[in-house]
């Protein structure tokens, strides 16, 4: 009885541990929800600290930084068919998940023992599999590497759940359930896991040794991945260097536009004596060059309550396009010329006519920045300075507007790219 106890209590701390893991991870990762709901006030109250002290350290820095495009277009394909998968990953994730539920559910309703049929005829854990792709999904459309470090453990958690489960029903079942084991595979059909993991049982214990080695391995494969991703993306950004400035526009095809354009801006004397200035601080001056009507500028600088998009109350309407329509929140600015037909709209003040220009200070990390790619470490120390808004076709400048520190959403650290 005493024997009973025991592993009932370890079982129940197993679940709580995942459970929480869980919780934490989708909370992070769902940052983006509420980021633009009109509860972004009372979620960062708590939430910023928390982000803000890692932020501190440069041994920690990094959880707050991003891994993959968030404010720029994806500039190949490569990184097109990632943020695609994202939403896929999370669509597909939730709808397992919850038919695989509904099956459990229904058969305790109706005793009908372990549940064997659908999904669960190819492997033995299909809920785990659909709320770790759905997670995998919201890591990549919102790709802090806090999130994919919680993912990682989430992972890790769902495997000692689901090995512990398998224990549970081995002892309450016995062959039958055994035999079910052998012909399924544990989180994939099991002649994937077989090409990935060769011969090995997934019914052998667990020791704390293997424990410790899945979660390295995990942690390795997952984290190690981040990285990757994120020098990679750094390396393929649509970024030029233009008299002295680093430019970074939203999409490929503005980067030509602003080559021609940024020279006359920046001989204008206003315009000139301000960067001097920050030139003289030894840091590097990063432009960033967008639709004035760019929906996302609110995470580049503080340019207005109409980009604070916590403040529009469309959050479902938002999360729904940001999911089924990847990048309609990128290029829309783009969009002008039909917006322009539509509403009648003279071509001179169209929105298509006109580019925003942010400039940002970047400078730490203790050492000189010598490349434009330089911009992007995750030690850095980014400053908005103002905003210039430019006519494209007369090069006339529209309205010039210094920021506030921080961005939109204040201290909170927001994505570089």
């Amino acid at each position: 009885m005493e024997e009973k106890r025991k592993l009932d209590s370890s079982h129940a701390g197993k679940r709580f541990a995942a459970a929480g893991g869980i919780f934490l991870s989708f909370v992070v990762a769902l940052e983006i929800v509420i980021m633009i709901s009109p509860f972004a006030f009372f979620f960062y109250a708590a939430f910023n600290p928390f982000l803000l002290a890692l932020n501190q350290s440069s041994i920690t820095r990094w959880l707050t930084a991003f891994f993959l495009p968030h404010m720029v277009a994806p500039p190949n394909a490569v990184l097109t068919v990632i943020r695609i998968l994202g939403s896929v990953f999370f669509v597909t994730g939730l709808v397992i998940f919850f038919v695989c539920a509904a099956q459990v559910y229904m058969g305790k309703l109706f005793k009908k023992g372990v549940a064997t049929k659908g999904f669960y005829t190819l492997i033995r854990h299909p809920q785990y599999l659909g709320l770790g792709l759905a997670a995998l999904g919201l890591a990549i459309m919102w790709p802090r590497f806090l999130t994919l470090t919680l993912f990682t453990i989430m992972l890790f958690l769902y495997y000692l759940l689901a090995k512990d489960e398998e224990r549970r029903m081995t002892n309450r079942f016995g062959e039958s359930y055994i035999s079910y084991m052998s012909r399924t595979g544990m989180f994939l059909p099991q002649f994937i896991e077989k090409l990935l993991m060769g011969s090995s049982k997934s019914k052998q214990s667990l020791g704390f040794g293997k424990a410790i080695l899945v979660f390295a391995v995990l942690v390795v494969v997952v984290i190690g991945c981040g990285f990757i991703l994120r020098a990679y993306t750094v390396h393929h950004l649509p970024l030029k260097q233009v008299n002295g400035v680093d430019v970074i526009a939203i999409t490929k095809e503005d980067v030509k536009t602003a080559e021609q354009l940024l020279p006359s801006v920046l001989q204008s004397p206003t315009i000139a004596t301000r960067l001097q200035l920050i030139k003289s601080h030894k840091g590097r001056l990063l432009a960033y060059f967008i639709p004035i009507n760019y929906v996302m500028q609110g995470m580049i600088a503080d340019t207005g309550g109409e980009w604070k998009l916590f403040e529009q109350h469309k959050t479902i309407g938002m999360i729904t396009e940001y999911i089924l329509h990847p990048f309609g929140h990128l290029t829309e600015g783009h969009m002008g010329h039909a917006a322009m037909a539509a509403h009648n709209l003279s071509m001179h003040d169209s929105p298509a006519m006109k580019r925003r220009i942010i400039f940002v200070e970047v400078s730490g990390n203790n050492r000189e920045h010598t490349s434009p790619f330089d911009d992007f470490e995750i030690n850095i120390i980014r400053t908005p300075l103002f905003f210039v808004d430019v006519h494209l076709h007369t090069g006339e400048i529209l309205q010039l507007q210094s920021t506030p520190t921080g961005s939109g959403w204040g201290t909170v650290p927001t994505p570089m790219f």
